[in-house]
Parts: structure tokens; sequence; C-alpha cells
């Protein structure tokens, strides 16, 4: 399938998008920390039978600026608005997960304009210790600077999905093979992540589907505090998935993103998505398995 690379210049940073192409209401879909829109491509592929979907490289990550100057939670959304408005796609279903759930969880709550529904796949906003973003620097810091070969990187990642996708997006270089992606970035990325945002979550009145997986990041108090904070987000378990379910779940997880992106929303839906009634809550059942994750326009060829 020939994919549209599209590059979107903004405060000094290059970012890329990927038009997959479909027919139908655009979607818009954001990976996590140090990921890049590789990895959601299949999520992607699997949308474009009923919509437009759209992938955003988020700044620091895969093919857009390695080290941009500002990496605030601010920059990320608004990266996301310029995308949104120079291609006059919006309002669009903002899908995201881990890092880019938070992002798109933000960019919904400063502009509901630009978004009609929100997905968070283990995402959340009640922000963590600063030693746990210490630890991610950390862990990236440990990689080597470049692994001779596909065999390096594997024997250094290891066997799962998440390796898997890590591999994928590799950057082939003559010196051997590259993450795509800074430590010292990726920390500072989500120590910003890790503040509190539960105002931004109180005044949120987009229609929002929170996705939990059992062996996620996220313990059931941290889950049950989420909805208990805006009560009629509609929030789903995947059984025997992991943090990367997108990855390790994929059936699961698209499953139920169409089930939500494809549901005709009443005119009334925003307003009740603020009210008290009690959240909408289901669970997939599957075999269990683990992965845990530790503006101008150019059209290039």
């Amino acid at each position: 399938m020939t994919t549209p690379a599209l590059t979107l210049r903004r405060d000094g940073v290059s970012l890329a998008v990927t038009d997959r192409g479909g027919d139908g209401p655009p979607v818009v879909l954001l990976h996590g920390l140090a990921g890049s829109s590789r990895e959601l491509l299949p999520t992607a592929d699997a949308l474009t039978d009923r919509f437009h979907v759209l992938l955003v490289d988020q700044r620091g990550h895969g093919r857009s600026s390695r080290r941009p100057r500002d990496v605030s939670r601010e920059a990320f959304v608004a990266d996301v608005v310029a995308m949104i408005e120079e291609l006059d796609a919006g309002p669009v279903r903002l899908v995201g997960q881990s890092m880019g759930a938070h992002t798109a969880f933000l960019t919904a709550s400063a502009r509901p304009d630009l978004v009609d529904r929100l997905v968070m796949l283990e995402g959340h906003v009640a922000g963590d210790d600063p030693g746990a973003a210490r630890a991610i620097g950390e862990f990236f810091a440990s990689w080597p600077s470049v692994f001779a070969d596909e065999a390096a990187a594997r024997a250094f990642l290891g066997e799962s999905p998440l390796a898997d996708a890590w591999i994928a997006d590799l950057e082939r270089t003559v010196g051997g093979l590259r993450r795509r992606f800074d430590a010292d970035v990726m920390e500072a990325v989500i120590a910003a992540v890790h503040v509190p945002r539960w105002d931004e979550w109180a005044a949120l009145t987009t229609p929002t589907l929170a996705i939990f997986a059992d062996d996620g990041l996220f313990t059931a108090q941290a889950k049950d505090e989420l909805i208990r904070r805006r009560p009629l987000t509609r929030r789903v378990d995947l059984a025997g998935a992991g943090h990367d379910a997108h990855l390790d779940a994929r059936d699961d997880w698209i499953a139920v993103l169409r089930d939500f992106l494809g549901q005709e929303l009443t005119t009334g839906s925003r307003a009740a998505s603020h009210s008290s009634t009690p959240s909408a809550s289901r669970r997939t059942t599957r075999p269990r398995s683990r992965s845990v994750r530790t503006a101008s326009w150019a059209r290039t060829q």
C-alpha cells in the first residue's frame, strides 16, 4: 500500500504525518513514548474501510524532529491542533496509547471543537513520582547507541511484541541500526506526562472511552479513580492484555475501538459525558499473555 508522507513544520520542529487513506470520518492515531506511527499501522489498516486515518510521529519520535527544544505537554497539544487545522480535518476521532493517550486527552480538553470523541488506551491523568521518569530515562540510556544488526538488537531487547515494534522502527544507517529517539528527551517528555492533570480531566466534555489492560501499568484503584472523577467515561478492560494492547491483544483492541468509533452519538452526548451517571464498563476475555512497556506542509515521496 502506497502511503502519502506529509511533513508539518511548526515552531522549528518537523512533524511526520502518515495519511493511510480510507473513506469516512477522520481518525487520528497517536503512539506512546519511544514509539512511532509504525506500530499503529495495523490499527490504521483495520479502520480504513470506515474511516480516513491519519497518524502522527510526535515530536522527539519516529521521523519527526529528534531533539525539539520544547517538550512540554502544551507543545505536543499544539502540534496535534496544527495538524488538524492545517488539513481542515476536524472534528476528528482522536485515539492515543499511553503518552499518546495523554496528548489526545489534553487536546480534546483544550480544543473540544476539534475532537468529537476520544479513545485512551492505557492512559491516565494522575501523574507519577519523578523517580519513574528518571528510571525510564536510565533504561533507554542503557541501550547501545547503535546495534550492529537485527540479531544484536534482538539479543538486547528480547522477544516480545514490544521488542518487535522497537526493532522494526530502528533507523538503518551505515554504522548499523540506530534508535529513533534520545534517552534524555524521552525522560523529559515523560516527566511532563507525570504531572497530574485532574482539572483538565474534570473539564473534558468530549465523549470518551478509557481502555485498560489487565496486565497494564495501572492499579485497580487508579483505574477506578479515573472513572470516579468523570463518571460517564466509558471503560473497557482487556483481559490478558499488557500496556501495549495494540500489539499484544490487537484483535480485541481493534474490535473495541471500531465499535466505539462507529457509534452514532446523540446531540446530547457531550453534555451527558459530563454528568454524574455511572460509567458504562465492560470486559473482554481472551487467553492471558504479557507485554509491558517499562505549520506548513510538504509532501515527500
